[in-house]
C-alpha cells in the first residue's frame, strides 16, 4: 500500500491510495460514516484498470477521524479473530 496526500484544506483531507481495491477502501469508508464528526468520506477510483483510489474525508479533524476508524476496525478485526480461533478448537 502506497499513500500519498493530495490535499489537506481546513476540514478536507484528500489523499491516494495505491495498491487497494474496493474491498478495503469500503471498509474504511463505512467504518469513517460511523463518526458523527464526519461530514464526508468516500473515494473515486479514476480507471478501472488502476489500482489508484482518491479519498476524500471532511471531518472536524480529518486526521483523527482517520486513525479513530483503523483503531475501531484493528479492535473489530482482532474480535472476528478470537471469535473465530474459539470456533476452531
Amino acid at each position: 500500500m502506497e499513500l500519498k496526500l493530495l490535499e489537506k484544506q481546513g476540514n478536507r483531507l484528500k489523499f491516494e491510495i495505491r495498491g487497494e481495491n474496493h474491498t478495503f477502501c469500503n471498509l474504511l469508508r463505512k467504518e469513517l460514516w460511523n463518526d458523527k464528526e464526519v461530514d464526508l468520506a468516500g473515494y473515486n477510483m479514476p480507471h478501472s484498470l488502476d489500482d489508484q483510489m482518491i479519498f476524500i474525508v471532511d471531518a472536524k479533524n480529518p486526521e483523527k477521524a482517520l486513525k479513530d476508524a483503523v483503531s475501531r476496525l484493528k479492535d473489530r478485526i482482532k474480535e472476528f479473530n478470537n471469535k473465530f480461533d474459539s470456533i476452531m478448537k
